[in-house]
């Protein structure tokens, strides 16, 4: 069971009030009643099943990306969010998602992330190991793939973007062309 909890009033405000931090009124934040204010989709929770994620997004070779919170399913408009599945033995193709920034957190199986870093001036190839429970950030742009070294037991991995969907640009390889 949940409980709301609010900001203790002020030592003058009669006793029982609570207070919020800009305002008053039921949504002291939002313009006019709050609710009202934000319309269809955007004015009320949305509960998405396990078994009713999205596989209509955008894809990558090696692995299966799931839709739960996008600009389709719920309205979302700053925020993608969903799962991908790599198959025992499987890597994905090399790829990027663009300007969004992208948060992983691994719920099963040990994927391994590798992209190249080349701070030092010298391109290196580096293999993040991962397991449940662990997190991995990417910033846009930054070419990487996915691994299952895993030869029975499938990786799951939970998404979130800072784009509304699922941005994907497939490449031919984590390093860039050679120019000259």
């Amino acid at each position: 069971m949940s409980t709301a909890s609010s900001h203790p009033a002020p030592a003058d405000s009669p006793a029982g009030a609570a207070c919020t931090e800009a305002g008053t009124g039921f949504h002291p934040h939002l313009p006019g009643d709050g609710a009202a204010a934000a319309g269809g989709l955007r004015a009320r929770l949305h509960h998405i099943r396990a078994d009713a994620l999205d596989g209509g997004t955008a894809q990558t070779g090696g692995m299966r990306r799931f839709a739960a919170i996008s600009g389709r399913t719920v309205g979302s408009e700053k925020l993608w969010m969903g799962q991908t599945h790599v198959a025992p033995a499987t890597a994905s193709s090399d790829h990027h998602h663009g300007e969004s920034e992208t948060a992983i957190h691994v719920v099963s199986g040990r994927p391994e992330f590798v992209f190249v870093d080349d701070s030092s001036g010298e391109p290196v190839e580096v293999r993040l190991r991962t397991g449940p429970g662990d997190y991995i950030f990417v910033p846009p742009f930054v070419p990487h793939r996915e691994e299952n070294p895993d030869p029975t037991e499938e990786a799951v991995v939970v998404i979130a973007r800072s784009t509304q969907e699922a941005i994907v640009v497939n490449l031919p390889g984590l390093y860039p062309p050679a120019t000259g």
